[in-house]
């Protein structure tokens, strides 16, 4: 009798903390930020700023070395092939010339006199009057002098050359882009005077970041647009980028070139923007923090019901990890509302309240279950 006592109390007792927990308030739905896919850092075009150049961009000295005595061109001015430029001062070459044209007539007149004593040897040889051996020495001074004479012709026109090398002229039409000496100097050969901007293409100078280097080809379309037209956007195409990244920047030296439509709307030195697509064309990105990865390796993110609030785990395919973003390929859509930080923290199918950045919410919270009637009150 006391056990049956004891059993009845206790049934009672279990019946009774059970009505207690069906009477319980719910947990408020945790908030969580959550962004739609697309909507992050990362975005499909990004934009360069560059700076409009040639495309033939040549730099200008002279071969030869000396007194810069006149420049006839400035910065900006613009030149036609064959345009005297520069002068350095001809008197040095034009006495090298002189000397060498003396030594010449000098040789010239060894030779016809080695000639004139070897054909009068060569007559007394056959005469049997000199020996073969005394005709030979004079061939050979004979070819000797011819030697020299022509060595005193190539001197003659090496010195002339020089002297006329004591002009710069302009290799082709174009532009004068720079200057880097002024008369009076003593300039070096090789040393650059003017840098040449040739008439024909124009490009703008970008440098591409190491992260999205392989987003971008040869060949590949862009927009261009300038500074001092904002919102006018030209057509243009990467024709050039450098093999091996800037030691100090770490970014790709890259050359845009302009549609040919496009050359009569830009200067040379105008600063440009170049707005070219990442190469990732319909593909949406997601912040680092959305995408988990479990213990099989494998990627996917918290996607939340928008009828009830609900989360879902759902399997990714990403690309490439950027600085603060990776390219999602498969698994979500551009409507979908993705849990952007703490997934660790949360279970598949939690209720939770989605917000945005700025602590507003996104969604229709979830609706609170009604309480349970108690049984057996």
């Amino acid at each position: 009798m006391n056990n049956m006592r004891w059993m009845g109390g206790g049934l009672l007792a279990l019946m009774l903390a059970a009505c207690g927990k069906q009477d319980a308030e719910p947990a408020a739905p945790l908030p969580v930020l959550v962004v739609q896919p697309g909507t992050v850092a990362g975005q499909e075009v990004a934009a360069y700023p560059g700076e409009v150049h040639a495309r033939e961009e040549s730099t200008l000295s002279f071969q030869v070395g000396g007194h810069l005595i006149r420049r006839h061109v400035d910065a900006g001015q613009r030149v036609r092939k064959g345009d005297v430029l520069a002068e350095l001062d001809v008197s040095d070459y034009a006495a090298q010339a002189s000397a060498s044209q003396a030594q010449l007539a000098a040789a010239e007149a060894d030779l016809v006199r080695a000639r004139d004593d070897q054909k009068r040897y060569a007559k007394l040889a056959e005469q049997q009057l000199v020996s073969q051996s005394t005709l030979d020495a004079q061939t050979a001074a004979f070819k000797a002098a011819q030697g020299q004479a022509n060595a005193a012709r190539a001197n003659l026109a090496v010195a002339r050359n020089q002297a006329a090398y004591a002009q710069l002229r302009a290799p082709a039409d174009g532009v004068i882009a720079s200057r880097q000496a002024e008369a009076g100097q003593v300039v070096s050969a090789g040393q650059t005077i003017f840098t040449l901007a040739a008439d024909g293409g124009r490009e703008v100078l970008i440098a591409l970041p190491e992260s999205h280097i392989r987003d971008y080809k040869v060949g590949q379309e862009v927009q261009v647009e300038l500074w001092n037209t904002p919102g006018q956007l030209l057509p243009g195409s990467i024709r050039e980028i450098a093999p091996a990244a800037d030691a100090q920047t770490r970014t790709y030296a890259a050359r845009v070139s302009l549609a040919e439509e496009a050359l009569k709307d830009v200067e040379l030195g105008q600063s440009a923007r170049v707005f070219a697509g990442a190469g990732r064309s319909g593909i949406l990105q997601l912040p680092l923090g959305a995408v988990l990865r479990g213990a099989d390796g494998k990627a996917s993110v918290w996607v939340v019901n928008p009828a009830n609030g609900a989360l879902k785990a759902t399997p990714v395919t990403v690309g490439a990890y950027g600085p603060d973003a990776v390219p999602v390929l498969s698994g979500v859509s551009a409507q979908d509302w993705v849990v952007a930080a703490g997934g660790h923290l949360l279970r598949e199918g939690q209720v939770v309240a989605p917000v945005d950045r700025q602590n507003r919410p996104l969604l229709n919270p979830a609706a609170k279950p009604a309480p349970a009637a108690a049984k057996g009150n």
